[in-house]
C-alpha cells in the first residue's frame, strides 16, 4: 500500500501494522516522522488506516486460528484449497514452514510454496525441495509425527520459525499401563489461584472455554470429536480456587475411560491442564 495524503503537508500509510506518518514539504520532506502531529491523528485517512489495520489483525488471527484448527483435527486439506488461498500474506504466514504430510511415504517436508497448479513445494528431511501435488495433504497433529525430534533438529537447522505452533507444540504421549476402569487424569491437581475468577480469566486468555466449572476445549480424534476438561471450581465461588482432574467427554457428554481418548485428544487435554497449572501461585520458600 501507498502513501496517502492526510491534509497539507502530510501523508500517511501502514508500516509494519501500525499508521506511520511523514513529511512532504520543506526541509524534512520523505522523511517518517516518530509520532503523528494532530492534525493528522484526527484526519479521516488515517482512521480509515486504523480500522483497515485492526481488520487484517483478525484476519490474520482468523487464518492462523483456521490453519490450527486444520492441524490439530489432522484434517485432509485439499491442495488447491492452499493453492487459492497462499497469495494472501496472512494465510501465507499461518501456513508457511508447517510440516505437511502427502499421499506417500515420503511426502513429508516444510511448506514452502504452494503454485497455481495446485502444486506444493516442500523441503524434506534430506534438505532437498520437492514438489507434490496430491489431491489432499494433512498438516498433521505433532504427536502423530513419528519423525518429530529429527524435524525438530531439522527445523533448527534450516532456522525455522512456524506461526501456527506445530512441530514445537508441548505433547504428551498416553501411557500403555493405564488402569481399565480409570477416567480422570490428576497430574495437574492442586493449582492453587487466588480466585476461581484468576484461574477462569487465565483459561480463556489462553483460548479455553470456561463452561459451568470446567476449563475445555473440543479436539477432534480419529473421526470423532472429543472435549478435555480440567474442573476449576464453581462458577460463582469467590473465594480460592484449585485446578482439578482432567477428564474426556464424548459428544454426548459421557465421560470416557482414559483407554478410550486418542493420541491427540489426550496430548490436547493434557496441554491444556498443564497450561492452566503452570499459573498457579507458589509460595517462596521463606528460608531460602
Amino acid at each position: 500500500m501507498g502513501w496517502l495524503a492526510a491534509g497539507d503537508g502530510y501523508e500517511v500509510a501502514l508500516v509494519e501494522g501500525r499508521v506511520t506518518a511523514r513529511s512532504t514539504a520543506g526541509r524534512s520532506a520523505g522523511r517518517q516522522l516518530k509520532s503523528l502531529p494532530k492534525a493528522v491523528r484526527e484526519h479521516p485517512q488515517t482512521d480509515r488506516l486504523r480500522r483497515l489495520a485492526a481488520w487484517l489483525d483478525r484476519h490474520a488471527a482468523s487464518c492462523r486460528e483456521q490453519v490450527d484448527a486444520w492441524m490439530v483435527s489432522s484434517l485432509p486439506v485439499p491442495t488447491d484449497l492452499l493453492a487459492r488461498v497462499w497469495p494472501d500474506e496472512a494465510w501465507q504466514a499461518a501456513l508457511r514452514d508447517l510440516v505437511v504430510v502427502g499421499e506417500g511415504e515420503d511426502e513429508v517436508g516444510f511448506l514452502r510454496d504452494a503454485t497455481a497448479d495446485g502444486g506444493l513445494r516442500l523441503v524434506d528431511l534430506d534438505g532437498e525441495t520437492v514438489r507434490i501435488a496430491p489431491a489432499t495433504v494433512t498438516l498433521p497433529h505433532p504427536v502423530l509425527l513419528e519423525d518429530l525430534d529429527d524435524l525438530r533438529e531439522f527445523a533448527a537447522e534450516l532456522g525455522v520459525v512456524q506461526s501456527v505452533d506445530q512441530i514445537h507444540r508441548a505433547t504428551w504421549r498416553k501411557p500403555d499401563d493405564l488402569a481399565e476402569k480409570a477416567t480422570e487424569v490428576t497430574d495437574f491437581t492442586g493449582g492453587r489461584f487466588a480466585s476461581r475468577f484468576g484461574l477462569a480469566a487465565r483459561a480463556t486468555s489462553l483460548g479455553y472455554r470456561v463452561s459451568g466449572g470446567y476449563a475445555t476445549t473440543r479436539v477432534r480424534d480419529g473421526g470423532r470429536t472429543l472435549e478435555p476438561a480440567v474442573w476449576i471450581g464453581e462458577p460463582y465461588w469467590d473465594g480460592e480456587s484449585e485446578t482439578g482432574a482432567l477428564c474426556w467427554r464424548d459428544g454426548e457428554g459421557r465421560v470416557l475411560p482414559l483407554r478410550e481418548v486418542g493420541p491427540v485428544a489426550w496430548s490436547e487435554g493434557m496441554r491444556m491442564a498443564a497450561a492452566l497449572y503452570a499459573g498457579r501461585t507458589v509460595e517462596e520458600d521463606k528460608t531460602a
